[in-house]
């Protein structure tokens, strides 16, 4: 008798980054529990800011930065899970200027159900990524549960003069991003099994590829602002970086990168259902959207991109700069000066 085939996205209802919780439903919890009330001096970004990461200074010279980032199975196979999830996770570091450490490991797993074995793989694939990027996976919990669950805490050490944050962007800013869109329409197109391996393997590299150019940008005083693009997608995370800026900003839709191959599915109507649920919390905020273009806007990235805000007066030096570090970026647009909606998309 053929054995099974174990396909861990039939675990999840949402996958990835994809399976947050809404960002209304997020603000409500934050607010009720008094979570963005922090008194503490020498905590330099908490969640006031909806930044990446918390930084914690413990010196004129050194501050720490903490986050934890998990979610439910994007892929079938264990080891690119443990590979994305570490990913993701380290990103948030590299997403505040810093360089990461050391992590642990967060892995939830229905023991009687999944084989250990497939853990074991997760937990793997973590650690092979944790290699690249130079750090230990040093730990960690585990508990018994119905859902398959992996992600990292990740810390991470930075100069409290070099953080990055999703603030600080300025009107006339170019606003770059540092991957293509389209990683939540494939991991969709996988879950319903109608992705191309081609496809699939799009989806892996860029996943499973490092943000660790954001610990040199975190050197540069030109950029500005920066974050990383995940579950709220494009828009939802330009949105925070206007909003804690005080400006708004215009893109071009025809300037976002994809993934090669994404516009195929999206035709086909495959992505996640997230992506409403998005646009239903940002839309009022955003102007110009035609038709299905609000899927590149709003759907949920894992392990996305860097998105930076970048002082024009220096475009030249950052793209020479991101040439010779061997990093693709893409322009797509500019902050400008605060109007009536947060973004503009021509």
């Amino acid at each position: 008798m053929e054995k099974s085939v174990i396909r861990l996205t039939e675990w999840s209802e949402g996958s990835g980054c994809g399976c947050k919780i809404a960002p209304a439903i997020l603000d409500q919890i934050l607010s009720s529990s008094g979570s963005f009330t922090q008194v503490d001096p020498n905590l330099l970004v908490g969640n006031s800011g909806k930044d990446d990461a918390a930084v914690y200074q413990v010196s004129d010279d050194l501050a720490m930065i903490n986050s934890v980032d998990f979610f439910t199975p994007i892929v079938d196979d264990p080891f690119d899970f443990g590979r994305i999830a570490a990913a993701n996770a380290i990103s948030d570091i590299y997403a505040m200027g810093g360089k990461p450490v050391f992590a642990n490991a967060i892995l939830s797993w229905p023991v009687e159900k999944l084989a250990p074995e497939l853990a074991a793989k997760v937990m793997e694939g973590a650690k092979s990524i944790c290699k690249t990027a130079g750090i230990e996976l040093a730990g960690g919990h585990s508990i018994a549960a119905k859902d398959p669950i992996f992600g990292l805490s990740v810390n991470g050490i930075i100069h409290p003069r070099k953080i990055k944050t999703n603030k600080g962007a300025k009107s006339g800013d170019i606003i770059y991003l540092t991957k293509p869109l389209g990683i939540g329409v494939l991991a969709t197109a996988l879950k319903r099994q109608k992705i191309q391996d081609k496809d699939y393997a799009h989806l892996i590299d860029t996943a499973c590829r490092l943000n660790s150019i954001g610990e040199l940008i975190g050197n540069h005083e030109e950029v500005h602002a920066m974050t990383d693009v995940t579950g709220f997608g494009l828009l939802g995370h330009l949105i925070e970086m206007c909003e804690g800026s005080e400006v708004s900003a215009a893109i071009e839709i025809h300037k976002l990168p994809l993934i090669e191959g994404i516009q195929e599915y999206i035709n086909q109507f495959i992505f996640p259902d997230n992506t409403y649920r998005n646009w239903n919390a940002y839309s009022a905020k955003t102007k110009g959207v035609e038709g299905m273009d609000l899927v590149k806007l709003c759907d949920p990235q894992t392990s996305g991109g860097l998105m930076l805000a970048v002082d024009p007066e220096n475009q030249s030096w950052f793209e020479n700069a991101m040439k010779q570090q061997n990093q693709v970026i893409w322009e797509i647009g500019k902050f400008t000066e605060k109007n009536e909606f947060t973004v503009a998309v021509n």
